[in-house]
């Protein structure tokens, strides 16, 4: 077997990618705008495809970096940097979303608590993926982690069956089959589709899982190649110039398309099709961005300003801009709402990384529990803004 278990490079890909934290700064942005104001992005949930594929490489370009060092996984340990990076700004919202249901009349918070139990156990989803027609608001100021919970089941699966098959077989079959997983869930999304399993389709982890494995696909064929090869040269060229084209695509889909609505033949072609779609164009970007950091797009996305955003704050934006979004909604705050949720929602990213999330991970690295970055959206593993 070659050097690194069959990935010659793996160990060589890690650190940060900046530009990878400056495109988790748009994506939020996008997620925050398409909830506050759909009518100006009516695609803007397209931000969670993009999510998605950023959580499945990062998390993946970690797993195999550690196997092709010791030939396994601690998935103990990896289990626990999720629960220390995920669970306690999670309940810090689930537990001020209580709060404001207990102490005042605010319809946004009816039900908090039941729906602050769905999300500390990570099945929101679950509960979304089973409403036929409108969702119901059993979820309510927190049903924007359903999202969370996906990858949360997402993490739970995939490096079971990842160290399944970096054991079973050798890495270039390996390869293969995550390939084939990954074109799986179309054929799933084929069979189930009907308008009325549009939600189960939408919040499904089975359903979306193809998103997630993109990403993965990707670390693993960069894993493989030779950092010196010709074939990673050519990779490198290509996906330095499609990456601003995919960019600009999934930005034209988040100001165009209306991917939620009901709108006939094309909602049926874009929860069948369309999430593979938008998950390769996603995976194209990415791969732009990991093998192109000098590029002129990767230098944008490199700004100081969005990368320190994505880095710190964007899991903390993520988790409070919903239930701000509500709490405006309900004190029939018009004028101005969607420039008060970007403050508010940046204000409490800024207070649970300076009181939660900093202390925890500068004391998890103290007991060297844990390395770097391994996430969509913040320094460890998080998940993506929901719709």
């Amino acid at each position: 077997m070659t050097s690194g278990r069959g990935f010659p490079s793996a160990a060589a890909r890690g650190g940060r990618v900046d530009g990878l934290d400056g495109l988790r700064t748009v994506a939020v942005a996008m997620v925050l705008v398409y909830h506050v104001r759909p009518d100006l992005l009516p695609g803007g949930s397209v931000a969670v495809d993009v999510f998605f594929t950023i959580s499945g490489f990062v998390i993946t370009r970690l797993l195999i970096a550690e196997y092709s060092r010791t030939g396994g996984i601690d998935l103990r340990r990896f289990y626990r940097r999720r629960r220390q990076r995920l669970v306690p700004a999670l309940l810090a919202v689930c537990a001020a979303c209580v709060v404001l249901s207990l102490t005042t009349s605010l319809w946004a918070f009816d039900g908090a608590s039941a729906a602050a139990g769905l999300a500390a156990v990570f099945v929101v989803n679950i509960v979304r993926a089973g409403d036929d027609g409108a969702y119901s608001d059993v979820t309510g100021p927190l049903a924007h982690t359903w999202s969370l919970s996906v990858e949360e089941q997402f993490y739970l699966l995939w490096p079971l069956v990842l160290l399944f098959l970096l054991r079973r077989f050798r890495a270039r079959t390996a390869l293969v089959w995550t390939a084939v997983l990954c074109a799986a869930p179309v054929l799933w999304r084929y069979t189930l589709w009907n308008p009325d399993a549009a939600h189960r389709i939408y919040n499904g982890t089975d359903t979306r899982a193809d998103q997630l494995l993109a990403g993965a696909l990707v670390a693993v064929v960069l894993a493989r190649l030779h950092a010196d090869g010709p074939r990673l040269e050519a990779l490198r060229g290509w996906a330095g110039r499609l990456a601003p084209p995919a960019l600009g695509l999934l930005c034209m889909v988040a100001w165009k398309v209306p991917v939620t609505g009901d709108e006939g033949a094309w909602t049926a072609a874009w929860y069948t099709v369309g999430f593979l779609a938008v998950a390769m164009v996603s995976a194209t970007l990415v791969t732009g961005l990991e093998l192109r950091r000098d590029g002129h797009l990767s230098r944008l996305l490199s700004l100081a300003p969005l990368a320190w955003t994505g880095r710190n704050l964007s899991y903390g934006m993520y988790l409070w801009h919903y239930p701000i979004v509500r709490l405006l909604a309900s004190l029939g705050v018009q004028d101005g709402r969607l420039s008060a949720t970007v403050v508010l929602s940046t204000a409490m990213a800024l207070l649970s990384y300076a009181v939660i999330e900093a202390p925890l991970q500068r004391r998890a690295r103290r007991l060297g529990s844990v390395p770097g970055h391994c996430s969509a959206l913040g320094t460890s593993t998080t998940a993506p803004p929901p719709t």
